[in-house]
């Protein structure tokens, strides 16, 4: 069966102990899973949903297509509770993309932006926060970008600048791209930050369809100085059962363990 490390806080250096080696450089940092994953507004079978969720044991999962509508926060919360997290942002006031966290995470902000409008286009948006977990300082943000090229190349620039006005050190951006590796806006996310399954491939590589998946355009990505341990769709994850991930929704949901440096 596959692994990826376990979320942890590595220990801080002893009174007097430099920073000198490999070892002590990680002290203090904070190792994280964060999961990406389109569910579809919880049109499928959202038992499934919640035990793939479950099983990823996520510190933080950046959800796409959130329910939106009639009682979507009481929607959402059943959810998060039986995924074991809770919502931190998003959802409808950030037109889909959304935040849950696990106690682990100490929000400190949130934000949730709505993009222009394309007349004849669904609105989009992008769910933001600013968390820490263990002594590490994270932005965070999920997307799910637009079918139509121009508009979500345009949405692809506001997202890095999002991500830079987060003002944090390290940040991890995460959602449905509907664009793959070799597309324009992909390729411009990529040009500024770290594609995490390119980094450290782990799992599955391809997140659509569930049946018969064949491209890859859902992603994770991060700033520099967060080290990816591994990324990619939790194929053989314990607990994660196939039929689950064919049930939960029309998206492969995208694993990552992230290890982020301690701030200051």
């Amino acid at each position: 069966m596959l692994s990826l490390p376990e979320s942890r806080t590595e220990p801080g250096p002893a009174p007097g102990e430099g920073t000198g080696n490999g070892t002590a450089q990680h002290r203090g940092a904070a190792v994280i899973r964060v999961l990406s994953y389109n569910i579809r507004s919880m049109r499928d079978d959202r038992a499934a949903l919640a035990r793939v969720i479950r099983a990823c044991a996520p510190d933080l999962v950046l959800i796409q297509e959130a329910p939106r509508f009639f009682r979507w926060r009481k929607t959402t919360e059943k959810l998060a509770r039986a995924a074991g997290l809770v919502h931190v942002t998003g959802g409808a006031t950030a037109a889909g993309p959304m935040i849950l966290s696990s106690l682990r995470a100490h929000v400190e902000r949130t934000e949730d932006i709505l993009l222009p409008r394309t007349p004849g286009l669904h609105r989009r948006g992008f769910a933001t926060a600013v968390v820490r977990i263990g002594g590490a300082r994270l932005g965070v943000l999920s997307c799910h970008l637009s079918l139509a090229e121009r508009e979500r190349y345009a949405q692809a620039g506001l997202l890095l600048e999002r991500l830079a006005a987060l003002d944090v050190p390290y940040a991890v951006a995460g959602g449905d791209l509907n664009d793959r590796p070799d597309g324009r806006s992909f390729r411009r996310l990529a040009g500024s930050l770290t594609d995490a399954w390119a980094a450290r491939p782990w799992g599955g590589e391809f997140t659509s369809t569930p049946r018969e998946p064949h491209q890859r355009i859902d992603a994770i990505f991060t700033t520099d100085g967060v080290e990816v341990l591994g990324c990619g769709v939790p194929h053989g994850l314990p607990g994660v059962r196939e039929d689950d991930l064919t049930a939960a929704t029309d998206h492969l949901p995208v694993l990552a363990a992230l290890r982020v440096p301690a701030s200051g």
